[in-house]
Formats: structure tokens, C-alpha cells, sequence
């Protein structure tokens, strides 16, 4: 199985606001940059869009190193809060809806083809692939911001 690195990160300006994603997938020393945006978001939404966005890439099954500054995607894949949402019909523990759910859905299909192991890495703290996919992602979200 082939091992594969990728780096997401998301920005929004207001929450709801205009966002953007990035992501950096590396293969045997080669890396792919991918990124995009939208008007209206959050925070929350361009995290799961960035790491959706580079599984989705993958053309066949990969051991991957996911490497986030989000806690909410880390936290909600590593300690199975994701999976226990869908299974009680995108209700969380506390009764109220799951958010994003079906991104989350998106994602756990795309989990449930590859070997993940999440890391999660402090944002802005100088993590060189980590502040490129935050740059990526900056840029996208300016693209709507001055609309």
C-alpha cells in the first residue's frame, strides 16, 4: 500500500464569511498543490473541504499521513466522534444536530477506503507545509472576500 502525506488546512474571514482550503498531497518526494474557495462558509466547512478534497485525489487505496491544525476534524475522526454521529442519524451526544453532515458523510466514506492516521500540528506555529496550505487557503478566501 502506497504511502501518501497530506497537509489541509482551512480560513475563513467571519464565521459564516467567504473561505478557502488548501491541501499539499506528497508521494515519493513529489507534492501536489490543491486549493479552492467559497463566498459563504466556515471555518469548520473548509477544514473537512481541504482533507475531503486531497483523499479524493487518490486513485486507488493509501495508507495516508494526515497532517491538520483542526482540531474538530482530528478530534472527530481519531476519537470516533464522526463515526458515532452518523450512526445515530447525525445526532450528537447532547441531542442537537451533528454540523456538516454531509461533508462528514464524504469524509467517512473516503476513511473507510484508506488507512488514516491523523496529526494534528499547532497552526502558525511554523510549520512549513502546514503555512503553505494556510497561504493556499488565505488566497482562495481573498478571491471571495473582494467580491
Amino acid at each position: 500500500m502506497k504511502t501518501v502525506t497530506v497537509y489541509a488546512d482551512g480560513a475563513c474571514s467571519g464565521n459564516p464569511g467567504p473561505g478557502g482550503w488548501g491541501a499539499i498531497l506528497e508521494y515519493r518526494g513529489k507534492e501536489k498543490e490543491l486549493s479552492g474557495g467559497e463566498a459563504e462558509t466556515t471555518n469548520n466547512r473548509m477544514e473537512l473541504t481541504a482533507v475531503i478534497s486531497a483523499l479524493e485525489q487518490l486513485k486507488e487505496p493509501c495508507r495516508v499521513e494526515l497532517y491538520s491544525d483542526s482540531k474538530y476534524v482530528v478530534d472527530a475522526i481519531t476519537l470516533g466522534w464522526a463515526r458515532g454521529w452518523r450512526a445515530k442519524g447525525w445526532i450528537k451526544p447532547d441531542r442537537k444536530p451533528a454540523k456538516n453532515p454531509e461533508l462528514w458523510a464524504r469524509l467517512l466514506d473516503l476513511l473507510d477506503r484508506h488507512e488514516v492516521v491523523c496529526h494534528w500540528v499547532k497552526g502558525h506555529d511554523g510549520n512549513e507545509k502546514n503555512e503553505r496550505c494556510d497561504r493556499l487557503a488565505v488566497a482562495e478566501r481573498e478571491k471571495f472576500a473582494n467580491e
